[in-house]
């Protein structure tokens, strides 16, 4: 017996899907002009790496995600047109997929809900030109309001964010542009004060592979809305790869060209250089980067909701939702998710080695879907719990060289899943699969494909 969220999917038809500009690209690309990606993305790396060496590691990590953490998720969406749920229960089990992916995407999104919570009323405040932090009543009220807020449109009204998140996007997307060419004159004298290119390097991978993780895995939800293979690659090159160029790259420089522009400034944060261009602009756009973070929260709330929906029938979306929202309101107010190297790291232990071992399982499968298998499935349980081990190294009591050497940690858990899975589904761990509509799955995944 297969549980209700297999038996119950339907699979998006052809009709239904569209070119890879009308969905994946602008989806994608969306996620990176989130100004979570890069509010921090220079701390600890630009003044020991440089622009150039930043700028090669945006690349790399551009393409390290496209092809790790996207592709093989999106090949299965497209192929199948099932969702992330569906297509997972065949490396974690039809039972397994309850946790894994199921209920571990709603928890996380919990964490992204409460870091959009933290940055947002961080940037509202800045616009009111007050600097109160978290645990001050100023940010605790603004939070509050901004999460259930945010939460119940995540239910309600997701449909309507839907459709203005382009014009959201297209906000982020110019004052981005904006803060580069104000800045952009100084970039030709900043200096590097602490150079390790190599720390540098390694820590801009790990940072923005971190932020990608969750999305990389979602990659199957934005390929079941692909017509074929070529969507799937453009969508993802130019959503992944080129977006996070842009969205990464031109922050990094925003910050070099402010201190170089002004030896007094110190700041790392893109919020810091924000305030450095001062006057009505600056007020104007803290105020229009949390407009912008309206989607990104609304879609985090409207994930998680959905993840609990779908694994907790029995329990009613709101409430679910509401429950997650005042987690994330918790740990917003208090703090906790202001740090945003940690807050990745911890997404990229726990996702990396899950897309490890879903692309193992899909090319063991002859790259195509195996189907659902019977109860758990323990190799990919094992796969991710050593994967996300390597993960979390740097919250283990290692020395501190290990912690620093051992980055970027999120793809060696990738790797640790990817080569644990193929090597106990070799050695027969893997379950059988169980008939899908009425044909043993693997034949209906072929005919699909």
């Amino acid at each position: 017996m297969l549980p209700e969220y297999i038996t119950k999917a339907v699979p998006n038809p052809p009709e239904k899907r569209a070119p890879w500009y009308v969905n994946t690209a602008p989806s994608y690309a969306g996620t990176f002009l989130w100004v979570v990606f890069y509010q921090q993305i220079a701390v600890g790396t630009l003044s020991a790496g440089g622009v150039g060496v930043c700028l090669a590691a945006l690349a790399v990590a551009g393409v390290l995600s496209y092809f790790l953490y996207y592709y093989a998720p999106a090949m299965l969406g497209m192929k199948t047109g099932y969702t992330l749920y569906v297509v997972g229960s065949s490396t974690f089990g039809a039972t397994g997929g309850y946790l894994m992916p199921g209920l571990l995407m709603g928890l996380l999104q919990i964490g992204w809900f409460a870091v959009n919570a933290a940055v947002s009323t961080s940037f509202i405040l800045s616009g009111l030109g007050s600097q109160d932090g978290p645990g001050t009543v100023a940010f605790t009220v603004i939070a509050v309001i901004w999460g259930y807020v945010m939460a119940f449109i995540g239910v309600k009204g997701i449909k309507y964010v839907a459709r203005v998140s382009l014009y959201l996007n297209l906000i982020a997307f110019l004052m981005v542009l904006i803060v580069f060419l104000k800045t952009s004159g100084g970039i030709a004298n900043y200096r590097v004060t602490q150079p390790q290119p190599y720390i540098a390097f390694m820590l801009i991978v790990q940072s923005v592979i971190g932020f990608f993780a969750t999305a990389g895995a979602a990659g199957a939800d934005f390929g079941m809305n692909n017509r074929h293979e070529k969507d799937v690659r453009l969508g993802g090159l130019i959503g992944i790869t080129v977006a996070i160029l842009y969205a990464g790259g031109l922050p990094l420089l925003s910050v070099a060209g402010a201190q170089g522009m002004n030896p007094d400034f110190t700041g790392t944060t893109y919020g810091s250089v924000i305030g450095v261009i001062g006057g009505w602009l600056a007020t104007s756009m803290f105020f229009l980067f949390a407009i912008a973070s309206i989607a990104p929260a609304c879609f985090c709330a409207f994930i998680a909701g959905n993840s609990f929906a779908t694994m907790l029938p029995k329990v009613p979306r709101m409430a679910s939702t509401m429950a997650g929202a005042t987690i994330a309101i918790l740990l917003a107010v208090t703090g906790a998710a202001n740090n945003l190297v940690n807050v990745f790291t911890i997404v990229g232990a726990s996702f990396g080695p899950i897309c490890g071992a879903m692309t193992a399982d899909y090319l063991l499968s002859g790259k195509r879907w195996a189907g659902p298998r019977a109860g758990i499935n323990w190799a990919g349980y094992i796969a991710w719990a050593l994967g996300f081990l390597v993960g979390i190294i740097p919250f283990l009591p290692v020395p501190q060289e290990v912690k620093t050497y051992a980055q970027p940690v999120v793809v060696y858990s990738y790797i640790v899943g990817f080569v644990v899975y193929w090597l106990l589904a070799k050695a027969g761990l893997q379950p059988e699969t169980v008939p899908l509509s009425g044909e043993p799955a693997p034949k209906a995944a072929a005919a699909q494909a």
